[in-house]
């Protein structure tokens, strides 16, 4: 039997159910959805899990335990996790992209250091399990790797400040297989202001545009999840190519500004690029969101406090571990279901149509909604789409065909600019 098709053997009789010794379900609706979501091309745009590939203790193969609420391990990190190998499987999760991610508080070579490590550490996990994970670059790539039956590895740059305010730096990046760089995280660079922090530059910089020209020019996506407004309208006059928004929902249902407003979901969809929708709680409920401003308006003398005795970058999981322990002393907040997320899909659906909305998830960055504690409750998304009538090729659009078609064009301009500039050099090609 091809590879593939073991695969979506596999994860047929482990979403029915069968593989648990548990009765299939009989529901029309339900079948349908599981065998649709083992045949797509199920794409995450956005994991955190990187992080946990630097512990040699723990093993990106083995099968995981979720998060728990309020527990955490060393440092200040959940005991538990969303993403591994064998969860990828049984969610029918094809393919994640690996966030490198460090804080915006860590700058120049430092930074540019361990965004290494960790770019070291995903490409390690494919070469040392090449049957099993493949490093994908290209939507070719992910196309033949998912053929073949092999987990999906890419990877994005959450932080312009990785780049060290250098395009040499970016080129490097690119060779070693980054697809994406989101412009800002939560603090601004010296270049794009970001939706943490009252802007200072106005958007981007004339230097924040050369990045995104250059990103053009490598075939790398312009990703405008945490950016400010200003940016955001900036990289979008900018771009030759589409861009993208790795892991950002509505803002129009929940009011964070990592959230696209309408205008720019649409802004968005006319240059052909595509909303993957982030399942963090509070971007996906409005009373959550007004609730943990509230907290942490309430936790700011604490925070300031805690910068006092543990002062510097160097103390940060210090701050972190009393931030928490007085986090958890408090009151737990309401959290929304995981259909919150069908929610933000279907109306960015209604808004722009079905070609420019996908998944990223924000797993192991961030708290989840109920229901969606990890990469085995994927197909979820898949049955609730199908009954609100969704079609199964709109399903299969927001799967992973979205993002795909986004890279090809990415690539293709790409293609388009390279052969430009050879073309203007003196005696032309």
């Amino acid at each position: 039997m091809p590879s593939h098709l073991a695969r979506v053997s596999v994860i047929l009789l482990t979403l029915s159910g069968v593989a648990a010794g548990q009765a299939p379900a009989t529901d029309q609706i339900t079948a349908r959805a599981r065998r649709i979501h083992a045949e797509a091309i199920v794409l995450d745009t956005h994991v955190d899990t990187t992080g946990r590939l630097l512990d040699p203790a723990w093993n990106f193969l083995d099968r995981h335990e979720p998060p728990v609420r309020g527990q955490g391990g060393p440092g200040g990190r959940s005991a538990g996790n969303a993403v591994d190998l064998p969860r990828m499987r049984e969610g029918g999760l094809d393919g994640v992209f690996f966030s490198i991610f460090i804080p915006g508080t860590v700058t120049g070579p430092q930074a540019v250091k361990r965004s290494l490590e960790q770019i070291d550490a995903v490409r390690s996990l494919t070469e040392r399990h090449p049957d099993q994970i493949a490093l994908a670059t290209t939507a070719a790539e992910v196309r033949a790797a998912h053929e073949a039956g092999r987990a999906i590895a890419l990877m994005g740059m959450e932080g312009g400040h990785m780049i060290d305010d250098s395009l040499a730096v970016l080129r490097g990046y690119a060779r070693l297989g980054v697809r994406y760089l989101t412009l800002t995280h939560s603090e601004p660079t010296s270049w794009a202001d970001s939706s943490g922090r009252e802007p200072t530059h106005g958007g981007l910089t004339p230097f924040g545009r050369d990045v995104v020209r250059e990103l053009n020019r490598l075939g790398l996506m312009v990703d405008i999840s945490h950016v400010s407004d200003e940016t955001f309208w900036n990289a979008i006059e900018v771009s030759r190519a589409p861009l993208l928004a790795s892991h950002s929902s509505c803002r129009a249902i929940s009011g964070h500004p990592r959230n696209l407003t309408d205008e720019m979901i649409k802004a968005l969809a006319a240059k052909g690029g595509v909303l993957q929708i982030n399942y963090l709680d509070q971007y996906l409920d409005h009373d959550l969101y007004l609730a943990q401003r509230k907290r942490q308006e309430e936790l700011a003398p604490l925070r300031k406090e805690l910068e006092a005795k543990y002062p510097g970058p160097d103390n940060a999981t210090k701050r972190m571990q009393e931030l928490r322990a007085a986090m958890a002393a408090l009151p737990p907040l309401p959290r929304p279901s995981w259909e919150k997320i069908v929610e933000h899909i279907d109306h960015a659906v209604k808004l722009v149509g079905d070609a420019h909305v996908g998944l990223g998830s924000d797993f192991d960055g961030a708290s989840m909604p109920v229901g969606m504690e990890d990469a085995t409750q994927v197909p979820k998304i898949t049955e609730a789409l199908l009954r609100k009538g969704y079609t199964e090729r709109q399903v299969r659009n927001i799967l992973g065909e979205n993002l795909l078609r986004l890279m090809e064009r990415v690539e293709a301009v790409a293609r388009e600019l390279r052969a430009e500039t050879a073309a203007a050099r003196p005696g032309g090609v």
